[in-house]
Parts: C-alpha cells; structure tokens; sequence
C-alpha cells in the first residue's frame, strides 16, 4: 500500500497508547479513521484528534471480546465510509505472574481481548474485505513476548504467541486476495498496558489475589508515535514483522540457535 490518503482504517484499542498513535499517524497520512476502543471517553477524544487531520473519523465504542460488537464495528464502518483498506487489531491487556497462580478468570480475560479480539477482527471484517475486491492491509498487535517467552508473563505470552501464529497463516492465506498482513512485535512503550486492570470486567476479577509486581522489560522504552511509524513504513512495504526494538535481534538469535542446536544434537545421537 503506496499510500493511505482516502483510504479508510479501522484501530481497535484506539483510545490510547499505541492504537491511539496509529489512528492519528493514519490521520495525518489523509486516511479517514474509525476509532473504537471499550474507553469510550478516550475513543470520542481520538476521533476529534483526527478530524484536526482535516479527515473524517467515526468514535465506536467496541468491546473487541464481544464478536457481535465488532461485527457491528465493521457494519458502522462499511455503512458511514463504503468499505475498509486497513484493520488494525491492536486492543491489549496484560496480566502479570506465574502460571502455576494464574486462575481461569486471568485466562478468560487476556485471551478475549489478546487473542479472541484478534480472531473477531478476522472474522468480522476479512470477508467483507475480501468481497470489496479491493486492495487492503491488516495488522495485528502481538510482542515481543509472542516471540520470546518471559517468566511472569506466561498467560500474556500465550496469548502474543497464538496471534504471532495467526498472522503467519493469514498472511499466506490473503496473499491471493491482495490483503497484506502484518504482526506488530514490540518490546517496551510508553502505553498504559501496566494499567489493564483498569477494563477488566468485574466479573472476570480477581479479588483475592494478591497483585503480582510488573515484570521488569529490557531494552528501551519507545513513544507509541515512533512505533506507529514504524507500522505505517512496514505496511507500504508489505512486511510481516514489525520488531521494533535492535534489543531483540539477541534474545531471538539465541532462541534460534537452540532450536537449531536440538536438531545437531539429536542427529548425533
């Protein structure tokens, strides 16, 4: 995609951090926005951000677990602009602690949003995509962590994995198609994803549980300005990962190397 002027973009989790970097970097670059985000505040605050652009910009609030919300997202944005280019699947939250504590409610949580979020985007705007016989882009919002795994983030990597996974299929699927996919593997950015608790429904909280300290993430922490940029370059590239940071050149390497070195040593055996 050469370029974003007139086209339409959908950011899920666009109230704030790196969704709301993307639907203003997408603004600035002449494309029309559709905001949505369970912040409905924070949601109405981006498009107005947006109209600034001088480009139309529609605020949905979406709960992104909730498939028929985002089926009524993909409606709003077909009915109000005649189609979408690009999807941005980026609603997240985080949940911190070993697995040997984490409980079915932290499962239920971080899987609906990180993972279930992701799928109902699929589902909800890809045909439609598909049946507009037009060009278009599709980026999902892993980690890092959906790269290399973390003690302490083990429900948040399971999560960040599966979508890795999901967007290397689906990148290869809607190759025919003319739809482009990327996956967005961050390392640290100033967002306020260590405030998750903040959105989580009070049915799936843990009121007993005693809070798990943040895990401590190498590297730099970047401004989500500077990452969104960094996805608008990757989408006119038509490049499937979006690694952000240098620091994770290392820790992948390693990780590779011993994968590699299972497969020496078993035919030495």
């Amino acid at each position: 995609m050469e370029s974003f002027k007139g086209k339409v973009a959908v950011v899920t989790g666009g109230g704030n951090g790196i969704g709301r970097a993307l639907a203003l970097a997408l603004a600035g670059e002449g494309a029309r926005v559709v905001v949505a985000d369970v912040d409905e505040a924070a949601t109405d605050a981006v498009a107005r951000a947006a109209r600034g652009h001088g480009v139309e910009a529609l605020a949905v609030r979406t709960d992104v677990t909730d498939l028929a919300q985002v089926q009524a997202l993909a409606e709003r944005a077909w009915s109000a602009f005649g189609g979408v280019h690009v999807l941005c699947n980026n609603a997240g939250v985080a949940a911190w602690g070993g697995l040997e504590r984490a409980t079915h409610r932290d499962w239920q949580w971080v899987l609906g949003v990180n993972l279930w979020g992701v799928i109902h985007g699929v589902e909800a705007f890809v045909p439609r995509m598909i049946a507009g016989g037009r060009r278009g882009h599709i980026v999902n919002t892993a980690s890092m962590a959906g790269l290399i795994a973390s003690q302490g983030l083990g429900v948040y990597n399971t999560s960040k994995y599966a979508v890795v996974g999901l967007s290397e299929t689906l990148a290869k699927d809607l190759k025919p198609y003319g739809i482009g996919v990327s996956v967005l593997c961050p390392m640290g950015v100033e967002t306020r994803i260590r405030e998750s608790e903040r959105n989580r429904p009070p049915a799936l909280r843990n009121e007993a549980r005693t809070e798990t300290p943040a895990v401590e993430l190498i590297g730099r922490s970047l401004a989500p300005e500077t990452v969104a940029g960094m996805v608008l370059d990757a989408v006119r590239r038509g490049e499937l990962y979006v690694i952000t940071h240098d620091e994770g050149l290392e820790p992948l390497r390693r990780r590779f190397e011993r994968m590699q070195r299972s497969i020496l040593e078993r035919r030495k055996a």
